[in-house]
């Protein structure tokens, strides 16, 4: 399985970024099974809301673990651990994990309009979108991404992230 995990500032486009690559395997590569965990630390998460994160997510036709503070919710009843749920999901291709940035996992940045620098020592690439500059981002020496470019953000997993 390749494991990779996406922060980034509310509303840069985490969630979309996840629901492309997820319905670009499923269209181009329909025999590889996608995972998905979402961190709801707030427990504000709601199940099958449409245009809800979880219902996007589902949609896509992965299998999803949405990770709150008191509840998990493949709808167990109580908190399970990180690791427990990545063991979940070990027979699956690839395990996209939106937040949760203390787990060690290789990460992207999702950035639109800014950059947040403190993301910087928890990630390995940047997709940004036309709003930001990749100029002003030379500096930094990571890859940038094109967040529209779902192709190209899956041939960098899949070249620079190892199987677990």
């Amino acid at each position: 399985m390749r494991a990779i995990a996406f922060t980034g500032n509310s509303n840069s486009g985490k969630t979309t970024l996840i629901e492309k690559l997820t319905l670009y395997l499923k269209i181009n590569f329909p025999n590889k099974r996608v995972s998905i965990i979402k961190h709801d630390p707030k427990d504000k998460a709601t199940l099958d809301t449409p245009g809800k994160d979880s219902a996007r997510f589902f949609q896509t036709g992965a299998d999803i673990a949405i990770r709150g503070a008191t509840q998990t919710t493949l709808r167990f009843h109580k908190n399970l651990s990180i690791d427990s749920l990545i063991d979940y999901f070990e027979e699956y291709d690839y395990l996209f994990v939106e937040g949760l940035k203390e787990l060690s996992l290789p990460r992207i940045c999702v950035a639109r309009d800014y950059f947040d620098e403190r993301f910087l020592p928890y990630i390995q690439a940047i997709a940004i979108d036309p709003t930001l500059k990749k100029e002003l981002l030379n500096s930094y020496k990571l890859p940038i991404l094109d967040l529209n470019n779902a192709q190209q953000i899956l041939e960098w997993i899949n070249a620079n992230i190892k199987e677990l």
